[in-house]
């Protein structure tokens, strides 16, 4: 048996077939602190519950009729942590290469089970433990306007697919947004994904004080911005982390200065 956690973990199960969301959930029933609030038959279905239930977990089946569980996962604004269940090798493999918390091929063997929630529960109590640490040090003179836009927190994680490469990238290893039409190129390690978001729509989510609009074509992650250099003509250069050097317009250039009183 698991140690139950400190508070409850509340999952979602997904797969087309009835008999096998039934066996799971009766699996998992037998973990105390792992509450099933919800289950889909498809990725239409499941998009909606996950967004409006945001579950801490989802035993996600990968291949089902229509979108399968890699093209719901692009959709998602929530993310919350994902156990693959497929009955297929290949699918198993591929979730590895997503990183996420696990996989279960059917049938489900229960010791694996077991071995899943196990990383389940320390992901999440760590987690949870650090959004209060977060949450403790705010003080009042923050800007409330700031709490009502609702940003994306740094810690957050995006699925993202280009090709047959898939990863769950924490907002916070985005080093690079670049826009490419309808669009938009992320820079994190040694990847450069294409996504299709535009670069307002990400801009809308990003915290200003982190994340900073260059210029129309680039939004920068400021803790990897290594080197300023002011130009003659009031623009200025801002070279990453990686060697990138990014011209930011007069007009940022203005509101960085402002914004960082330089």
């Amino acid at each position: 048996m698991i140690t139950p956690p400190e508070h409850r973990i509340t999952a979602i199960v997904v797969d087309d077939e009835r008999l096998a969301r039934n066996s799971l959930k009766r699996l998992v029933a037998e973990f105390p602190g792992i509450e099933i609030i919800g289950e889909a038959a498809n990725a239409i279905v499941a998009k909606k519950s996950i967004e409006e239930l945001q579950p801490d977990l989802v035993f996600l089946d990968v291949q089902m009729p229509g979108a399968s569980g890699f093209d719901m996962l692009e959709t998602l604004d929530y993310m919350p942590h994902i156990v693959f269940v497929t009955a297929f090798d290949e699918y198993a493999l591929k979730a590895f290469e997503v990183s996420a918390i696990g996989y279960l091929v059917k049938p489900i063997d229960p010791k694996r089970l077991q071995m899943a929630l196990h990383k389940v529960i320390a992901v999440v109590e760590q987690q949870r433990l650090a959004e209060q640490t977060r949450a403790s040090s705010v003080t009042q003179s923050e800007n409330l306007s700031d709490v009502a836009a609702n940003y994306r927190s740094e810690d957050e994680r995006f699925f993202v697919r280009d090709g047959d490469q898939c990863w769950f990238v924490r907002l916070g290893d985005i080093r690079l947004f670049e826009s490419e039409g309808s669009y938009t190129r992320l820079y994190f390690d040694k990847h450069k994904p294409l996504i299709l978001r535009t670069l307002a729509s990400l801009e809308e989510r990003l915290h200003p004080h982190s994340f900073f609009r260059a210029n129309r074509k680039h939004i920068i992650n400021l803790s990897f911005v290594r080197k300023l250099e002011p130009q003659a003509d009031g623009r200025m250069l801002m070279t990453l982390e990686d060697g990138s050097v990014i011209e930011v317009s007069r007009r940022q250039t203005l509101k960085f200065r402002s914004m960082k009183s330089l």
